[in-house]
């Protein structure tokens, strides 16, 4: 009996210290979810700036657009957004899966995965030509990474003249849900800037480039391909977190609910425990008296 009350002490116990590390990842993801998601906005408003600077270089010169033609074949490559680390859940098999609708895996095409565990399932989905970047665990550290992935594209399409670029991960949607999404982002083509010339200006300001436009249409399209990665890694961090966020609660809320059946227990084992003893008390007090005269 004394073992058993001990045994539930030690449960107990460590499901009190296991609590206080759930705790503790708790708030940290919920304070990398903050950021990541004021990120994410102010991302959105300076992607759709770039977009409208776009359009006036395309009204004002028409012909600043000439397409992509492909002389041959592109290559084909796939940036994936991931995570490094583990408590995410079904974050990484689900990107994956919807990966593979989207792009049957081949050894031709070229992989740049973001994040260990993503590697991994790229790798498992029959991808081999992958290069992997560690993801950043800052808002700070995201321009180096992209920059690190944009020198690796780059070179790339050097060898193969051209490149078909594929982006995947996923994005925050209503609560502590994510959603996968996959977006084009190479070549640019007619579609794209038709959509680009399509932009309703703000006001009814027309404004107009000063000085070469080429130059001015050049720079905004480095800075669009730059913070559309910027921005779905931006994105992807706060669903790998928002998915951590919501799997510590679920433990927080596991671990209240056996620390209430071990106490329970506990608890019930004890007053056995005294039941017990008070009886062998009885016993023997009542063994040890003197027998009543006939």
């Amino acid at each position: 009996m004394s073992d058993s009350l001990e045994g539930l002490r030690r449960q107990l116990g460590a499901a009190g210290d296991l609590k206080s590390v759930v705790r503790a990842m708790k708030a940290l993801a919920a304070s990398s979810l903050g950021q990541y998601e004021k990120a994410v906005v102010s991302l959105r408003d300076y992607s759709r700036t770039i977009e409208l600077g776009l359009n006036v270089c395309l009204r004002q010169s028409p012909n600043a657009f000439a397409g992509n033609p492909l002389a041959r074949k592109p290559g084909v490559g796939l940036v994936v957004f991931g995570s490094d680390q583990g408590l995410v859940g079904q974050f990484n098999e689900t990107i994956a899966d919807f990966l593979q609708t989207q792009v049957p895996p081949s050894s031709e095409i070229k992989v740049w995965a973001i994040g260990e565990r993503v590697s991994s399932r790229m790798e498992e989905l029959g991808f081999t030509d992958i290069e992997n970047f560690v993801l950043p665990n800052s808002i700070q550290a995201i321009a180096s990474l992209i920059g690190q992935v944009l020198v690796s594209i780059e070179a790339y399409r050097e060898t193969k003249g051209s490149l078909e670029l594929h982006v995947f991960h996923h994005r925050p949607a209503a609560g502590a849900a994510y959603e996968p999404i996959g977006l084009r982002l190479l070549p640019l083509d007619k579609k794209w800037a038709q959509s680009i010339r399509e932009i309703k200006w703000p006001t009814s300001q027309i404004p107009q480039s000063v000085g070469d436009v080429l130059f001015a249409y050049e720079a905004l399209l480095r800075e669009y391909i730059f913070v559309s990665l910027f921005q779905a890694c931006a994105e992807s961090l706060a669903s790998e977190n928002a998915s951590r966020l919501a799997g510590m609660q679920r433990a927080e809320k596991n671990i209240d609910e056996l620390s209430e059946e071990l106490t329970r227990r506990f608890h019930r084992l004890r007053q056995s425990s005294i039941d017990e003893e008070l009886f062998d008390v009885v016993t023997g007090f009542e063994a040890l008296s003197p027998q009543k005269k006939r």
